[in-house]
């Protein structure tokens, strides 16, 4: 069974991690949307929240599960026996940071291999971090985020 996470505090999930889901899911037979805690980091929704936009997302997706964890990624995925990581890519500084995290988790485990996908062009701008900041100053961010997203 190939099962790929793909990890990330999703606060919130835009139409990019949408587009990568939906692009991945006929290459694996489970994938995990891991919502990554942090207990030290401040976010907008709670985790209950994002779990429920995750889910609301990919409700006709029998093989997209949602989850959360503590700790690093690479013991996550030893955890539940994943053998992927699936991540998306929008600018070349994306490149050069998650390369060296797949390159430090492949050293820690190399039954994980990472995957990464590019984003469609015209995803490459959206954030989280820019949609968290249109939402705060009362800004429509519906063309950002999934259409089935609760909290807009």
């Amino acid at each position: 069974m190939k099962v790929a996470v793909f990890p990330g505090s999703f606060d919130p999930i835009t139409v990019g991690h949408e587009a990568i889901v939906k692009r991945a899911a006929p290459l694996f037979d489970k994938i995990i949307l891991a919502i990554g805690v942090n207990s030290s980091k401040k976010y907008m929704f709670t985790l209950e929240q994002r779990m429920e936009a995750l889910q609301a997302c990919f409700k006709d997706y029998d093989h997209v599960v949602v989850d959360q964890y503590e700790g690093l990624t690479i013991e996550y995925c030893k955890k539940i026996n994943a053998q992927y990581i699936l991540r998306g890519l929008r600018i070349a500084a994306d490149f050069e940071y998650e390369r060296n995290i797949a390159l430090m988790n492949r050293s820690m485990n190399d039954q994980v291999e990472t995957l990464f996908l590019i984003s469609q062009p015209e995803y490459s701008a959206i954030t989280s971090t820019v949609v968290r900041d249109i939402l705060r100053n009362g800004g429509d961010i519906s063309q950002f985020v999934p259409e089935s997203f609760p909290f807009k």
